[in-house]
C-alpha cells in the first residue's frame, strides 16, 4: 500500500503544479463572481452584456470544470487510502490509472499559453487561381472544418460566403466559439495544397490546386488592439447577403480597408450597416493581431505592409492521386488515411504542431 500512497501524493503534486501554472484558482474565482453578475436580473436590460457574461461564463465552465473533478477524485481517494486494507488494493490501483491519464489529457491544456489561445477564432476560406478546380477544393475544406468543429463540440457561425458558379466556394468566413479554439486552429493558418485526378475535365487529368485558410484571433474590444481612425477608409455599397426585405436596397454591407497595410474587410451577412461594421472591425483586429504575431512586431505601427503569410506559406499537401498520403510542411506528420482526414479527423496534424511548437508563457 506504500506504493500506492507514493504515487497519489506524485499524482496530486503533479497535479497542483499545472493548477497553479494554469491559475485555475483565479478562474475560479472569474467564475464565482460571473455567476453572481448573470444572476442578476437587471443584466438582461442589456442584451448584448448579458449574452457576452453568459458566453465567458460557459467558457470558464467548461475549462476548470475537468479540473475540480479530478481534484475532487485526487481528494476523495487520499482519504480512503489512508484506511484501505490489502482487498483494496488492485482497486484502488486502478483508480490512481485512470487518474493519472486524465492528467495527461488536462495537461494538453499548458499548450495553450499563448497571448490569444482561448480566444474565438475566425476561420476564412479562399480558392486559389484555377477556377472551379480550386473552388472545389475550398469547399472540400470547408465541409472538412465544419466536421471538425462539430466533432470537437465548438460552434461555428456563418459571416460571409461566396458560392462557385459550378461547384464549392470562391470564400467562406466562420466565426467559431469554444475553449481554446484559436489555440487549436491557429495550425491551420496558410496554404492547403491538393492533388487528384480532376472530375471537372474530360481527360481526368492529374491537377493540383490550393486553397488559403486564414485564422485570425477574436478581438471584440478596441482597448486590446487600438486602430487610429484615420488610418481606415470604410466603404458602403449594397448588400447581396440575407436580411429580409430592403436588404440590397440599401447601402448596408460595408469595406473597411486597413490603409498602412492594405487589409481590407468586407462583410455583408449582418442585417444593418452598424452590425456588418461592427463584424468587419473583429476580423480586422485579428487580422492585424495575426500580421503581427508573424512579424514578431511589437505593436500595430510597427506592421509592414505586405508581409504577412499569405499565399506564400503552404503547409500541408494532400495527395489523392497516384497515391494516398496528407502531409505536414511544418511537422512531418502524415498519414494515408485521407479519406478520414477530409471528413474531419485532423486532431493527429494539430497535435503534431501544438507539440512542436515553444509554449508561450
Amino acid at each position: 500500500m506504500q506504493e500506492l500512497i507514493k504515487r497519489l501524493e506524485k499524482l496530486q503534486d503533479d497535479f497542483l503544479k499545472v493548477y497553479e501554472k494554469l491559475q485555475l484558482a483565479d478562474k475560479l474565482k472569474q467564475l464565482e463572481e460571473l455567476e453572481k453578475q448573470v444572476a442578476e436580473p437587471d443584466i438582461w436590460k442589456n442584451v448584448q452584456l448579458a449574452t457576452e457574461k453568459n458566453q465567458e461564463l460557459a467558457r470558464l465552465q467548461e475549462e476548470t470544470q475537468p479540473w475540480e473533478f479530478l481534484k475532487t477524485q485526487i481528494e476523495d481517494l487520499n482519504e480512503l487510502i489512508q484506511i484501505a486494507d490489502e482487498d483494496l488494493k488492485e482497486e484502488i490501483s486502478g483508480q490512481i490509472d485512470g487518474m493519472e491519464d486524465q492528467l495527461i489529457e488536462l495537461k494538453k491544456a499548458l499548450r495553450f499559453r499563448g497571448p490569444y489561445d482561448s480566444n474565438n477564432a475566425i476561420i476564412r476560406i479562399t480558392a486559389g487561381a484555377g477556377g472551379t478546380e480550386a473552388m472545389d477544393w475550398a469547399g472540400m475544406l470547408e465541409r472538412m472544418y465544419l466536421r471538425f468543429f462539430e466533432k470537437r463540440g465548438f460552434k461555428a457561425m456563418l459571416l460571409e460566403r461566396t458560392e462557385g458558379e459550378e461547384a464549392g466556394i470562391k470564400t467562406a468566413v466562420y466565426e467559431v466559439s469554444g475553449t481554446n479554439a484559436y489555440g487549436f486552429l491557429k495550425s491551420e493558418h496558410g496554404v492547403h495544397r491538393l492533388v487528384r485526378l480532376s472530375p471537372f475535365n474530360a481527360q481526368n487529368l492529374r491537377q493540383t490546386s490550393f486553397a488559403l485558410v486564414e485564422v485570425l484571433p477574436v478581438i471584440d474590444s478596441d482597448t486590446e488592439v487600438q486602430i487610429d481612425e484615420k488610418d481606415l477608409r470604410v466603404d458602403t455599397y449594397h448588400s447581396g447577403g440575407h436580411g429580409g426585405q430592403g436588404v440590397n436596397t440599401t447601402n448596408s454591407a460595408v469595406r473597411i480597408t486597413h490603409l498602412p497595410t492594405g487589409i481590407a474587410v468586407a462583410i455583408q451577412n449582418e442585417r444593418n450597416f452598424h452590425q456588418n461594421k461592427e463584424k468587419a472591425m473583429e476580423i480586422l483586429r485579428g487580422k492585424l493581431v495575426q500580421m503581427a504575431l508573424e512579424q514578431n512586431a511589437e505593436s500595430i505601427d510597427k506592421l509592414r505592409a505586405g508581409e504577412s503569410a499569405g499565399w506564400g506559406q503552404q503547409i500541408r499537401n494532400y495527395v489523392l492521386q497516384p497515391y494516398r498520403l496528407a502531409k505536414d510542411t511544418r511537422t512531418g506528420y502524415e498519414t494515408a488515411d485521407t479519406d478520414s482526414v477530409l471528413d474531419g479527423k485532423i486532431d493527429e496534424f494539430i497535435d503534431a504542431y501544438l507539440e512542436k511548437s515553444p509554449v508561450q508563457s
